[in-house]
């Protein structure tokens, strides 16, 4: 008998491209038919099937307090009796800029998007604008949204210009971007000497979460920032998935680094189409109305998510929250690595608040080309394997995973039993 999710896949093939309203989410790189959900509560959600799956993707990041959370909810059901949009301010976007402003100093100002894509763009128009230069710089692995310009990969040597990594790139438009090496100092420095006075920006996943999850060398920051101090080019820190993920302060909290420009989402919409970019006073007051950048959006700012994010955030300020989220991501994570290699699989993790990262290699990747050499086979098996015990991981080896505030013991234990079965019946 076809399952309801074979099912309902089937259909959604004839008028949606692949299926699916995002990539990642078609299992091609796992192969299968995707899970069509249904409803979700705390860290666990059902398919169309009614099959229960304890959820570590948690909507790719932003359901720091699992699904569906009373209080995020009650506060949305009063919004949405208000209003569902205005396209007009309302108070609610103030409290959420003065928090977001008082939680990351770094921010001075803050503009509200609906998505990252949104926010990553914006933030890099507004250093051109504000240094009136052409390149800027990322690094190969990292996403920063499906912009034109940032759709590009590494070239074929070190210090070559970008090329298109997607059809409808022109390749002038790449040949803007310059593509280095995560974690790799050298290139940096290089790349500085020959044309540190072209660059207008440097953008930076100062933790990585689309090549798996790769944490920064502190060095690499910190001469990062050195760099662009340097030569008047502006540090843009992408915190879209590691704001408030990794700590109330996101990553440059933890690691001590203050960029000019910021970009944030996932949590900061608590499940709502919400985003936002800010940064130094000086350079927000470049944006229009008030400068000559250009940025807008009909539904920025929109009550119903703005709502969700002032809740989630006042949720994640409570005493405590992220020394246990990191607790318990910790937990998670390495006792599926340590089960794994228990029965002779070279499996690695590493974690940072509530973001993870799990490996089918000998040790932790520091750039793509490691990350490229995992056992993408066996990933397959296992991430199958774990579905099929109700684990419902990212379908993707190279996609971070996510815990969240409200995953707890049971969990723990019902993950830890699943991974102890599927390693004994790997290869």
């Amino acid at each position: 008998m076809t399952s309801r999710n074979d099912q309902l896949f089937e259909r959604a093939q004839i008028r949606i491209p692949g299926g699916v309203n995002s990539p990642v989410r078609a299992f091609r790189a796992v192969g299968g038919s995707p899970r069509f959900f249904t409803r979700g509560a705390g860290p666990r959600f059902w398919d169309a099937d009614g099959r229960e799956y304890v959820d570590y993707v948690c909507s790719w990041g932003p359901l720091l307090h699992g699904h569906a959370h009373p209080v995020v909810v009650e506060a949305v059901k009063q919004a949405v009796e208000k209003g569902l949009s205005f396209g007009a301010p309302t108070e609610l976007e103030i409290e959420l800029a003065e928090l977001i402003c008082q939680l990351v100093p770094s921010m001075d100002q803050v503009r509200l998007t609906s998505s990252g894509t949104e926010a990553t763009m914006s933030a890099i128009r507004l250093a051109r604008g504000a240094t009136g230069r052409k390149a800027i710089v990322k690094f190969d692995g990292c996403y920063h949204g499906h912009g034109d310009a940032l759709l590009v990969k590494a070239g074929s040597g070190a210090l070559t210009f970008g090329q298109p990594d997607s059809g409808g790139v022109p390749p002038e438009l790449a040949a803007q971007t310059l593509v280095l090496e995560y974690n790799n100092v050298a290139q940096l420095d290089a790349l500085f000497a020959e044309r540190g006075e072209t660059i207008a920006a440097v953008i930076v996943e100062p933790v990585a979460g689309n090549m798996n999850m790769v944490l920064p060398r502190p060095e690499f920051l910190a001469r990062l920032r050195a760099l662009t101090k340097a030569h008047g080019t502006l540090l843009i820190f992408d915190e879209v998935m590691s704001g408030f993920r990794v700590a109330l302060g996101g990553a440059q909290a933890i690691y001590g680094i203050t960029p000019d420009l910021t970009t944030l989402g996932k949590v900061i919409g608590g499940g709502m189409p919400l985003a936002a970019f800010g940064g130094r006073r000086d350079l927000m007051q470049q944006l229009a109305p008030l400068g000559p950048v250009y940025q807008a959006g009909t539904l920025s700012g929109n009550p119903v998510a703005v709502t969700a994010g002032l809740e989630t955030l006042r949720l994640a300020m409570a005493s405590g929250l992220y020394e246990r989220l990191g607790e318990m991501t910790h937990a998670v994570t390495e006792g599926i690595a340590e089960i794994g290699r228990h029965h002779g699989f070279p499996v690695t993790a590493c974690s940072l608040g509530g973001m993870f990262g799990i490996y089918f290699r000998e040790t932790l990747p520091a750039n793509l080309s490691e990350v490229m050499t995992s056992d993408k086979e066996r990933f397959k098996r296992f991430f199958h394997g774990m579905l099929d015990s109700g684990i419902y991981l990212a379908p993707s080896a190279f996609e971070a995973g996510f815990v969240s505030s409200v995953h707890g013991t049971r969990e723990l234990e019902q993950t830890l039993d699943a991974a102890e079965s599927v390693f004994r019946k790997l290869d």
